[in-house]
Order: structure tokens, then C-alpha cells, then sequence
């Protein structure tokens, strides 16, 4: 796909449902006594991967233009798969579903996308193990195809060979992850609901973001938090809710840098999800001079929102790190699009979390944005971007990343020259309207 600036943009925009609680409403619905029902969902492929596999697992699921349905079955409601349960291209669906299967008193296997069998899975292998479950990756190199086998010893192998249910199957463990990973916290959470010995607890080296304690708190779940610390106790009765999601704030990332970047625009982008521990662009916004107003703050069950009104900017160049790296991960990739616009070095570090996502991002949106003509060197943990040079025409290898491919969509936009976005198809993944949506303004 050929893309290249046509101006400045103006209107307003809504954009699709948060894909992280999107996942969780599903899989938390799934697993709760009664009809849960979502409002405002992403029907993206990855998030369409999550009501598959429950799909699979006997949970009935409808959709219609307003809402999701969710027919839960309880705890232990879930039923084994006829076939291996695919995850398509979803490392949330994977990793979460794991937590939650671990806990089931029969066996899975879990696989996925070429590109999601080479995303690393020991990080939740290893807590799980721990926990007394027998999980195991079929190619042996950490990564999916997973099997994934909660009986351990005889007396469950007996209570699933006879039909019982042998609750509680687990054990509680207090684990210190050596990643600040959402996925990795909600794994062990979800699985803590099935030990038999107390209250399971996890503490990461910063905090990640909080959706599945807030959303399983609401669902009936004691679950409680103290700083980087989150612990659940076990065997909740869960509730069905009424869920309703806001914006995903990684996909109002890129209208926010286009605002920013593209001279005379101004643009509403109309509940979007503000929540503290994901909201970590609009402070780097702010930093860098941006003119970014948050208006009309509401509460979206649970979960914080508002309207974010931006103007075109100047930007200027900083540095990123530390504790905010984890509320902004998913959002660095059209960061350093933005840094590429700034005046002067921008440094963004501590984020060897991107070499392991749908791509290694910091070598995919350096080498990129070196083809274009940036200054753009990768480090150990990060980039470093030496801005405000003109950008000019280039071929961008997307490796079917969906952020890289909206990334450079704005990229193109920003210095009004052609880009040709191998794979472009890939937004898909989680935000289907994209291209539609950014025509409109």
C-alpha cells in the first residue's frame, strides 16, 4: 500500500474498544455464573482469536451490532476442545488462557500464527510450573505449540478420569516476575483462582497495566493490590457483568501523533480509555510540548475515560525510561515516529520489552525509519533518534507488524512524501477501520 500526506486533519474520531479489556471481558465472562454482556467490544483478529477459543471450550457467544453475549459456565464450567485451540496472532490470548487452563481438570493444546510461535512463553511456563501444573512446549524451545495439563499426581487423574471435578487443583505461590508484563501478572492471577492453599501473589519491578484486577474485582474476585504487588485468593465465585469498553488507547496513539505532527490540525478523539498505569503517551506528549487538553473525564465501569483534544505542535526532544516504560510500551513504536519530527536527541531506554513483541520493534522502526533518512540507532533497550531532519521517500518492511504498519502510515502523512507499507493488510490485527477512519479526517 502506497500512503502520503494530504493535508491537515480536522473532525472528530471514536476509536475502537481497548483490545486488553476486550480480551478479559470475554475470558472473565466465560468463566462467571450468568450472561455477561459487552458493550463498545474490538472485533480485531486478535480479539476475535479469544471468543474463538472459548467458543471451543463450550461457552456460547453472540454477536450483534450493539453487543457481545457471553453465556458463562462458571469456574469449572469449560469444557475440553475437539481441536488444539488457536490463538491465531494473540500473545494476551495465549498467555491469559494459559493461566486459566492450568487450573482445568482436562488437557490443551494451544497453538498459533507462524509469528506468535516465536514469541517467548517460558515467562509464564515458569510461574505455572511452580503452581504444580504441567505445561509443556511441544518444540521444546519455550514457545507455542503449548500442552498445557493440570494432573500431577493420581488422585486428579482419577477425579478427571471419573468426571468429578477436583477443585482447587494448584497451589498459591508468591512469585517475583522479572518482567513488568501484564500478561505475565494476569496469568498467575487467573491461575491463583484455582489453588488450594491461600492466597496467590505477584510483584513486578515496576507496575504494569491494572486491567484484570479491576475487572475481575468487579466480576466478585478477592483481589487486591499494594503498589507492584496484586494477590488473589482462591476460588472466587465470579458474577457476569455489564461491561462497557472505552477507547483503546494505543490506537488514539496514532491520531494523537498525527494531530501533533500534521501543521493546521486539530482533532477530538472521543472516549478513550485514560486509565494511569496505560496512559503513560500523554505525559511524553506533554514533555515534549504538545498541545494535548483531556476534557469530559467519566468513568467507563471501572475503568477511567475521557476526550483528548489535540493540536499540531512543535515537538522537542527527551528522554524516556524507567518506571514509565510499562505504561507506553505498546505506544513507543509511533513515539519514535514523533521523535523522528522533534528537535534535537530523543533516548528512549529500558525497553528490551519490544524485541520480543509481534516484531522486534526497536530493529524493525530503526531500520525503517533509517530508510527514510533518519538518524535512528538501535541499543540494547532501546533507540536513539536525532530529529527534525527532512524524511523523503522509502520502501517500509512492516514483518506483518500492525504498530510498526500504523506507525509509518503517520510517518508518511508527517513529511508529505510517499511510503510504500509492505503489509499494511496486518492493522487488522487490532484495529480493523484504521485506514478508513484516518480518511475521514
Amino acid at each position: 500500500m502506497k500512503i502520503s500526506g494530504k493535508g491537515p486533519l480536522h473532525g472528530h474520531i471514536r476509536v475502537p474498544g481497548d483490545k486488553s479489556i476486550s480480551h478479559r471481558a470475554v475470558m472473565f465472562g466465560s468463566i462467571a455464573d450468568g450472561t455477561t454482556r459487552i458493550r463498545g467490544f474490538l472485533e480485531s483478529a486478535d480479539c476475535l482469536s479469544t471468543i474463538n477459543c472459548f467458543r471451543s471450550m463450550g461457552i456460547e457467544i453472540s454477536q450483534n451490532e450493539e453487543e457481545i453475549l457471553i453465556r458463562g459456565k462458571g469456574l469449572y464450567g469449560l469444557s475440553p476442545s475437539k481441536m488444539p485451540l488457536d490463538a491465531g496472532n494473540s500473545g494476551t490470548t495465549t498467555r491469559l488462557i494459559s493461566g486459566i487452563l492450568a487450573g482445568q481438570p482436562f488437557e490443551t493444546l494451544i497453538d498459533g500464527d507462524a509469528s506468535l510461535r516465536s514469541r517467548p512463553m517460558k515467562r509464564i511456563m515458569d510461574p505455572l510450573t511452580l503452581m504444580g501444573a504441567d505445561i509443556r512446549s511441544l518444540s521444546g524451545n519455550g514457545c507455542i505449540p503449548l500442552h498445557i495439563c493440570p494432573a500431577k499426581n493420581t488422585e486428579i487423574i482419577s477425579a478427571a478420569m471419573s468426571g468429578q471435578i477436583l477443585r482447587n487443583p494448584l497451589h498459591a505461590i508468591c512469585y517475583s516476575s522479572p518482567v513488568a508484563s501484564a500478561q505475565v501478572k494476569s496469568c498467575v492471577l487467573l491461575a491463583g483462582m484455582y489453588a488450594a492453599d491461600g492466597r496467590t501473589t505477584v510483584t513486578e519491578p515496576a507496575r504494569s497495566r491494572d486491567h484484570t484486577e479491576r475487572m475481575l474485582s468487579g466480576f466478585g474476585a478477592d483481589i487486591r493490590t499494594d503498589g507492584n504487588t496484586a494477590s488473589i485468593a482462591p476460588d472466587p465465585h465470579l458474577h457476569a457483568q455489564d461491561i462497557t469498553v472505552p477507547g483503546d488507547i494505543s490506537s488514539a496513539a496514532y491520531f494523537i501523533a498525527a494531530a501533533l505532527l500534521i501543521p493546521g490540525s486539530e482533532i477530538l478523539i472521543r472516549n478513550v480509555g485514560i486509565n494511569p498505569t496505560r496512559s503513560g503517551i500523554l505525559e511524553v506528549v506533554r514533555a515534549m510540548g504538545g498541545d494535548l487538553s483531556i476534557v469530559n473525564t467519566y468513568d467507563a465501569g471501572g475503568e477511567p475515560a475521557a476526550d483528548l483534544l489535540v493540536r499540531s505542535s512543535s515537538l522537542s526532544a527527551i528522554q524516556i525510561g524507567g518506571e514509565i516504560i510499562p505504561t507506553l510500551i505498546d505506544e513507543l513504536p509511533v513515539i519514535a515516529v514523533m521523535a523522528a519530527f522533534a528537535e534535537g536527541t530523543t533516548v528512549i531506554r529500558d525497553a528490551a520489552e519490544l524485541k520480543v513483541k509481534e516484531s522486534d520493534r526497536i530493529a524493525v522502526m530503526t531500520e525503517n525509519l533509517q530508510r527514510m533518512g533518519c538518524d535512528a540507532q538501535p541499543t540494547e533497550d532501546g533507540m536513539i533518534i536525532r530529529g527534525g531532519a527532512p524524511l523523503h521517500e522509502a520502501v517500509i518492511d512492516t514483518h506483518l507488524d500492525h504498530r510498526i504498519a500504523m506507525s509509518f502510515t503517520i510517518a508518511a502523512m508527517a513529511a508529505k512524501c510517499p511510503l510504500e507499507i509492505q503489509g499494511a493488510e496486518c492493522v487488522n490485527i487490532s484495529y480493523p477501520g484504521f485506514f478508513q477512519d484516518l480518511e475521514r479526517l
